[in-house]
């Protein structure tokens, strides 16, 4: 008789949770007027330190929310490792955000580098949305998306202005992008070049070159060969050129490995 055979089962693909709302600590719960003053101011002190512990743990956890993003987008070309993409208007304000539809460069985030990420980092808000209101009341940017934010000002206005809206505004902070550096002069590229509509004596051309110390350049951040002109200037018989300046490569920027001649 042959021996029987079982099939292995297959496990269903793992779903992803929809988060659970949180029991808020002290929610509901009311100072009795019964009580003796003292008592009373005990109690509210204590209601209103377990609202604002609440409010931090849920900002902390928005921060995690927004460290696991930039980690497993990092060096992501369409949300530049911001993990989600903030749109704006024709006039440039802040219109929303969405999540970044490339897919995520890293398959995991480490516990411990999202935990201090969401409380240490000096980008612990970025990727986040806060709002501001005409009123000079300010919320930085702590929500994890535009809606969220949409909610906490609409309860300010609720509050503090009878429920009329007054104009309020959203922001985001996002990944600082790098500044463009000029593109430098090529080997394709003329480097020298002669102006002969130039009245100037050879003296006064020459007297355009304006070299600076190492320390006044980097402190300028400016080439010192050049003192961020990116060119130098020479003439001779009357024969005015234009050279690239060859540190800078026609840049003009300083560089910390910019030899010295």
């Amino acid at each position: 008789m042959p021996a029987k055979t079982t099939t292995a089962t297959r496990k269903p693909a793992a779903r992803r949770r929809k988060p659970v709302p949180r029991a808020r600590i002290g929610k509901g719960l009311t100072v009795p007027k019964s009580v003796p003053p003292h008592a009373r101011f005990g109690m509210w002190l204590a209601l209103q330190a377990a609202s604002q512990m609440d409010a931090h743990k849920t900002t902390v956890m928005s921060r995690k929310d927004a460290a696991i993003l930039r980690m497993t987008h990092e060096g992501c070309s369409t949300c530049h490792g911001n993990g989600q993409i903030f749109t704006k208007g024709k006039d440039g304000s802040f219109t929303g955000s969405k999540p970044c539809p490339a897919k995520p460069t890293k398959a995991k985030a480490s516990r411990v580098k999202v935990a201090l990420a969401a409380r240490f980092s000096p980008d612990k808000r970025t990727g986040l949305v806060g709002w501001t209101c005409p009123c000079g009341k300010k919320e930085k940017p702590k929500f994890r998306d535009a809606k969220e934010a949409t909610k906490a000002l609409r309860e300010h206005e609720k509050k503090k202005h009878g429920g009329k809206s007054v104009g309020g505004a959203w922001y985001g902070q996002a990944v600082d992008q790098p500044a463009t550096e000029p593109k430098p002069v090529t080997a394709g590229e003329p480097v020298t070049k002669t102006d002969e509509t130039s009245s100037m004596t050879d003296e006064e051309w020459e007297a355009q070159n304006t070299p600076l110390g190492q320390k006044a350049a980097a402190t300028r951040g400016v080439c010192w060969c050049c003192g961020g002109k990116g060119a130098l200037y020479s003439a001779r018989n009357s024969q005015h050129t234009t050279t690239v300046c060859p540190p800078c490569g026609g840049t003009g920027k300083h560089r910390a490995d910019q030899p010295v001649t």
